[in-house]
């Protein structure tokens, strides 16, 4: 089936899409915020990473991190919204400090101020949610490589060389650690560059309005009943994705350009970057004697101030986190709140005795996100366990596209394979939809755990007379009880945070919190759409505490001493 009907060609839809215009607009608004989102969210999350933050039990953000990724994107930006809206919280705090100057101000305190801070035309707003969401997951999927006990273990030794020769932790993981991290950084990067690029749900709640992004255009359009308006939206679809494609190859040919000028670079060339820590600070030595100790000491410095920057972002992304979730609780709660006060003038539980009174809502979120995710789970434990080693690393390539893809495109390619299969606005294609969206980050999750685990367990097993399916049951799964049960996790929260698959794949019959927020946050009913934000954040932190709450050492009593047995 092709996408274009056949009064609207390819060509004809292009060129309506240049004529219109908002497009360039549009466009340039969607590639500057996705880019500086994805600049921003890698730098800072290298700061944070070069503190040791990863390498150290100390310093693994085992309890922060699975919050915050808890919290859908939807949520986190309702969330800001509450906070920085002309109306917000943080202006009327602002106001009510500001009272005993009013006089010298240039506009009255006692009305909202003049300027836009949320749904600016240059979509900063959109740029803070996207970077404070965009650091966690990046945590997530690099710190899930790191902590490998090989990986872990060489990285620790070679910063320990590193530190006596005299360098710091910061720099000595600038040059020894990061040249060797980044390119493994490429998969969670691409997919941080696809999803702030096409990103709709976000962009629809405060992202710029006149004119929105070129995402939010899209999909504007693909609700329209002209072919000619839907034939339009699919080249803005398609833009999209060669925007994508172009980005991303030239970031990837500005990459290799680097690391052939760079003269440390030359520890990453080969199939295996660092053979030897000792050959490393050997090497590492000689180019800082040759660069002087002026220049040594200038990296030094800015090393540490780079840990210095990851620092403060290790302290201030929770902060952000807990203000947003009790903006969410604060505003659930509230109701007549007349402007500037600081302080509600009456509170209310009207809008949880409606969130709770959705039962159908409620019971088409949580069935999904169940089935999908125990799906994905499945999937993704026959591929690890199944797949020959020859075809693993086709299929896992060809399981992250869809992380790759612009979401709009995704969720159209879904809607055209559930008509072929007549599962168009069914619950099967709804829950075929959400386990294939969910596929991808389940497999991520679980494809560290497994590479770390030690081979030599299942031949031990072999040699006893064991078969392969008794040694999964009674050792390989219950070592990975905490991996699996955070991968579930992890599936149970994406499914929660779908939006575009589950309005085309679901035709508008089936209602999630997810839906139900963004369909709510362009009306006025601030405490409602609170409350589905906030249960849509509370569904996956407490399958979140489930999976720690599994996944926790367990502890045995130590065995009786066998006094006077021989």
């Amino acid at each position: 089936m092709d996408f274009f009907s056949p009064s609207s060609s390819l060509s004809a839809a292009f060129a309506l899409l240049l004529q219109h215009p908002q497009f360039a607009q549009a466009l340039g608004l969607s590639l500057s915020s996705g880019v500086a989102a994805t600049l921003l969210a890698l730098g800072a999350s290298a700061c944070m990473l070069s503190t040791g933050w990863g390498l150290h039990t100390r310093r693994q953000p085992a309890a922060l991190l699975p919050a915050m990724l808890a919290l859908p994107h939807v949520a986190f930006a309702w969330g800001c919204v509450l906070l920085l809206a002309p109306t917000g919280v943080l202006v009327r705090i602002l106001f009510t400090a500001l009272r005993p100057w009013a006089d010298a101000m240039p506009w009255p305190l006692d009305a909202p101020p003049p300027w836009q801070s949320t749904q600016d035309p240059w979509a900063l707003g959109l740029v803070l949610v996207l970077v404070c969401k965009e650091i966690a997951f990046l945590l997530w999927g690099v710190l899930a490589y790191m902590q490998r006990p090989d990986v872990a273990h060489a990285w620790q030794g070679q910063l320990r060389v590193a530190a006596t020769l005299g360098y710091s932790l910061p720099s000595a993981w600038w040059r020894v650690v990061w040249p060797q991290l980044l390119p493994r950084m490429a998969a969670p990067l691409l997919a941080v560059w696809a999803y702030s690029l096409s990103v709709v749900d976000v962009a629809w709640i405060i992202g710029p309005a006149a004119p929105p992004t070129l995402a939010v255009l899209a999909w504007q359009w693909l609700q329209d009943a002209d072919p000619r308006i839907y034939a339009q939206g699919l080249a803005a679809v398609c833009c999209l994705l060669l925007c994508t494609v172009l980005v991303a190859g030239l970031a990837w040919a500005l990459y290799r350009i680097d690391l052939r000028c760079w003269s440390l670079a030359r520890w990453t060339r080969g199939p295996q970057p660092v053979i030897d820590a000792f050959d490393q600070a050997s090497g590492m030595a000689q180019a800082w004697q040759r660069m002087g100790r002026r220049a040594s000491a200038w990296l030094v410095r800015r090393g540490d101030a780079r840990a210095g920057i990851g620092r403060g972002c290790m302290r201030a992304l929770p902060l952000v986190y807990g203000v947003v979730g009790v903006a969410l609780l604060w505003s659930s709660v509230i109701g007549v709140w007349v402007f500037p006060a600081l302080w509600p003038q009456s509170w209310t539980l009207q809008a949880w005795q409606q969130v709770l009174g959705s039962a159908q809502v409620l019971g088409t979120t949580l069935w999904l996100a169940l089935a999908s995710a125990g799906t994905a789970l499945l999937l993704a434990l026959a591929c690890l366990e199944c797949l020959p080693a020859r075809w693993r690393g086709l299929v896992f390539a060809a399981s992250y596209l869809p992380l790759a893809l612009p979401t709009l495109l995704w969720a159209l390619g879904l809607q055209r394979a559930c008509i072929a299969l007549g599962w168009d606005g069914t619950g099967w294609g709804l829950w075929l939809a959400h386990s294939v969206s969910v596929w991808p980050y389940v497999l991520l999750s679980l494809q560290g755990p497994y590479a770390a685990l030690d081979p030599r367990g299942a031949h031990l097993s072999a040699s006893l007379g064991r078969s392969h399916g008794a040694y999964l049951w009674q050792v390989q799964w219950p070592l990975l009880r905490a991996a699996l049960a955070a991968a579930f996790a992890v599936g149970f929260a994406v499914s929660v945070a779908q939006f575009l698959p589950t309005l085309f794949v679901g035709g508008g019959r089936f209602a999630t919190v997810t839906t139900e927020a963004v369909a709510l946050s362009s009306g006025g009913q601030r405490s409602l759409v609170a409350a589905f934000a906030l249960l849509q954040w509370l569904l996956p932190a407490g399958l979140f505490g489930l999976a720690l709450w599994l996944g926790r050492k367990r502890r045995f009593a130590p065995p009786i001493a066998a006094h006077g047995l021989p």
